[in-house]
């Protein structure tokens, strides 16, 4: 049983995994410090909504796949 309804199709998932993950090592490999962690922690929770398929954002938006039940 879902807690949740998934509101972005699969491309939009594999683009948010793929930049997530980008922007993660990017800040990790390029900058230092706390605003990198920030950074990093930020692709991670944005890979992570592409992993799971919702997004909360797009939700509170009223963006979303209308034709999911």
């Amino acid at each position: 049983m879902a807690f949740y309804r998934k509101n972005i199709g699969g491309l939009h998932q594999v683009a948010r995994i793929a930049v997530g993950i980008a922007v993660a090592v990017a800040a990790f490999a390029y900058l230092a410090g706390a605003a990198a962690w920030l950074i990093v922690l930020g692709g991670v929770g944005f890979a992570l909504t592409g992993l799971v398929g919702y997004c909360p954002m797009c939700a509170m938006a009223g963006i979303g796949r209308g034709d999911m039940s």
